[in-house]
């Protein structure tokens, strides 16, 4: 630390991990959360995967507003239903501190309807670590983690660019940017404040 540096001044600033799952430091993207820089706060509906807070993304009441200085929220948005999309939304907003952002990637049902209309609903799109990955998949959630009995891997809603962006203006986040990655998912990013 150098004599101008404070301890605020190294201190890693807060993620909150909603939908974290069962914890693996590689969840982070390094392109947003270099290591070091970031303290990972984890948050799961489910208490078997042992996270910092138990809660629901739709109610995070259990998180100080303006307490994090960014949410973090990677393929589970697509398992709250349609009418639960703007209370996440408005949770992610109410946790970040004023300079803050949200970042989501979730599947894109555009990418996937192409492959559908092209008749090939349960053909592999991509293999992940999970295993294959089908259209059917991607659509209604991972057959096999549902076949186990994992209900919270069902998906109740989707998104398209325009659609993801529409929700996230509408629920007071300025500066709003979407991209597909071509892999059959969007990726958001949602500042608090606009440049």
């Amino acid at each position: 630390m150098t004599e101008a540096q404070t301890p605020a001044d190294t201190a890693p600033r807060t993620v909150l991990h909603v939908g974290c799952g069962p914890a693996s430091p590689d969840k982070l993207p390094p392109a947003f959360f270099p290591a070091g820089a970031w303290q990972e706060v984890r948050l799961d509906i489910d208490p078997s995967v042992a996270p910092d807070i138990i809660a629901s993304i739709t109610d995070m009441s259990a998180v100080a507003s303006a307490s994090a200085d960014a949410v973090w929220s990677s393929h589970n948005l697509e398992h709250l239903y349609p009418h639960e999309v703007p209370a996440a939304f408005a949770e992610f907003r109410r946790v970040l501190k004023p300079g803050g952002f949200a970042l989501m990637t979730m599947p894109d049902l555009q990418q996937i309807a192409a492959l559908v209309a092209a008749d090939k609903l349960g053909d592999a799109a991509y293999v992940s670590p999970a295993g294959p990955i089908t259209p059917l998949d991607m659509l209604y959630g991972l057959n096999s983690a549902l076949a186990q009995g994992n209900h919270y891997m069902a998906h109740n809603t989707g998104f398209t660019a325009r659609t993801l962006e529409a929700g996230l203006r509408a629920a007071g986040f300025p500066l709003v940017r979407v991209v597909r990655d071509g892999n059959f998912a969007l990726w958001a990013t949602a500042y608090m404040t606009a440049p």
